[in-house]
């Protein structure tokens, strides 16, 4: 089994390694061939309608081919399931997200589940998922401590986790204690270093959206299921404009360099 895992910032060695550790050995399945890809551009935080639609053509774009590759699936590497919709329409091997996995798997082990993220600018990613999924009902909560900093979507937590990790576990209690989850669910693919350490110290599951999404699509590959291809699903385009995306693309490739974090605007 092959499967790509696409992040969603175009991350040199280092970057793209702290990504690849998300997935510790001893979770890796033997036989199963894991590929992390990083795109060729990004917006710089991915906090606005604006990051979205550069978060969606980028991770399309990265993924567009990897049926041809010879991949049994692809997942994405952000908790925003950006570029989900898109590659489902464009290929028939599954294409799986954290947001999706993660939240559809705390449906089935409680009944209200909260999101515990790093940002309030994030927030507004979520609302979205969880109208375009239907799971208004089963969130209790959205909650994120007030850090001294935005997040670091490269060096993750590293180096912070005296700051974050009591913060992070503040808020999940609040939202056990006050909003009445019975689930909480990490709001980003960054906070898989705090993962141990809330499970630990709540009473209830603590989900890492990193390690979900890949064991279920090890499950789904496995067992021959995959998204539906029908109309009102995922259909596929009646002509694919790939040339026209990887054209665009490439123009802009910056992997392994800095200039996906400066403002465009101001630059060009």
């Amino acid at each position: 089994m092959r499967i790509k895992v696409i992040s969603p910032f175009p991350f040199d060695e280092t970057g793209l390694t702290n990504r690849e550790n998300g997935i510790p050995e001893d979770l890796r399945t033997p036989g199963t061939e894991i590929v992390f890809e990083a795109v060729k551009n990004s917006p710089t935080w991915g906090d606005s309608a604006h990051d979205s639609l550069l978060d969606d053509f980028f991770e399309y774009e990265a993924g567009m081919r990897s049926e041809e590759e010879g991949f049994d699936a692809v997942c994405i590497d952000t908790v925003s399931d950006s570029g989900l919709n898109p590659l489902r329409s464009r290929l028939d091997i599954l294409v799986l997200g954290p947001g999706i996995a993660s939240f559809h798997v705390a449906c089935m082990l409680g009944h209200k589940f909260s999101i515990v993220t790093m940002w309030e600018r994030w927030v507004y990613l979520y609302e979205k998922l969880l109208t375009e999924y239907g799971l208004w009902n089963h969130c209790a909560s959205i909650r994120y401590p007030e850090l001294k900093s935005p997040p670091d979507v490269s060096n993750l937590l590293s180096g912070k986790e005296d700051e974050t990790f009591p913060a992070l576990e503040a808020v999940a209690w609040r939202c056990i204690d006050e909003d009445g989850a019975d689930t909480i669910v990490l709001g980003s693919t960054t906070m898989y270093q705090a993962h141990e350490y809330l499970s630990s110290r709540l009473p209830v599951p603590v989900i890492n959206p990193v390690t979900v999404q890949y064991k279920m699509a090890e499950l789904l590959v496995g067992l021959g299921l995959r998204h539906s291809k029908r109309v009102r699903a995922w259909m596929p385009p009646t002509v694919a404009k790939d040339t026209v995306i990887g054209t665009a693309a490439a123009a802009v490739d910056v992997r392994g360099t800095d200039l996906w974090m400066e403002d465009q605007v101001e630059r060009d």
